[in-house]
């Protein structure tokens, strides 16, 4: 991959399912993704904040509450930050309609391109079936995840001592089991069934940590994918067209520190 002249800005950016409060967060990475990306808007697809994890087990390092500062200083230098809650930070569903500290909070809403297309944003959570009708599964299949990303922590720091760069154990193995790619299918339909019910060109959802950019059914799906595992965003470019920003994959051919340099010399 090329690396970028100069640090990149869009005319919106769309980030998911980055887990804040829990051990898997990729923090350190969205940190460095938010100081050389920036946009006049951006948006909050959901289960920013891990409300489950933090009721169960208090876990808020510092470079979480850098998370939180540096999107509320995008706030203060005039970007529009919208906060969709997802189904682990639904405790803010509450306060939709309401602003705080710049950020407007909003159950779902409509995003209009640069050309005109309009895309519902939506965190996903509410086409999830185990989510709405099994709470019980859907916290057990969360604490399994969890024990499963905590795996993944020490696989590693076992691979960063040896000079190998971050990969995610449990990404590659939802890609390898059959009923989890069958759910993402499932999904991936239902949410552009919904879209084509509200009249509009496309979705853009988080939810099921998985990143893509596609035509499902005639309707162009967008997932933001999330900063647990993959460590990935959408962008809207000023002309209207979307990328899938893979900033892992970046963070492996050494774009960050070149997008850095050029930020520190500019």
């Amino acid at each position: 991959m090329n690396a970028p002249t100069e640090p990149r800005h869009y005319r919106a950016l769309f980030l998911s399912d980055i887990h804040l409060g829990t051990r898997g967060c990729q923090a350190g990475m969205l940190l460095d993704f938010l100081r050389v990306h920036d946009a006049e808007t951006v948006y909050l697809v959901g289960d920013i904040v891990d409300g489950w994890r933090l009721r169960k087990n208090w876990h808020w390092p510092q470079e979480h509450n850098d998370v939180v500062q540096k999107l509320l200083r995008k706030a203060r230098k005039g970007a529009r930050v919208v906060y969709v809650p997802g189904n682990h930070d639904e405790f803010l569903r509450e306060y939709a309609g309401t602003h705080f500290g710049g950020v407007e909070v909003m159950d779902s809403c409509l995003h209009e391109t640069a050309g005109g297309d309009k895309y519902l944003v939506i965190h996903g959570d509410q086409f999830d079936v185990v989510v709405r009708h099994a709470r019980w599964l859907a916290y057990f299949g969360d604490w399994a995840y969890v024990t499963a990303l905590n795996v993944n922590t020490v696989v590693n720091a076992v691979r960063r001592k040896l000079g190998f760069p971050y990969w995610s154990l449990s990404a590659w193995a939802k890609l390898k089991v059959k009923n989890a790619v069958n759910f993402i299918g499932r999904f991936e339909e239902t949410l552009a069934d919904e879209a084509r019910r509200r009249g509009v060109s496309g979705v853009i959802c988080g939810h099921i940590h998985h990143a893509a950019d596609q035509e499902t059914n005639g309707i162009h799906y967008i997932n933001t994918g999330d900063w647990v595992e993959s460590c990935t965003a959408i962008a809207e470019r000023h002309d209207g067209t979307f990328e899938l920003i893979r900033w892992a994959d970046m963070c492996r051919t050494g774009v960050p520190l070149q997008l850095a340099h050029h930020q520190a010399v500019a």
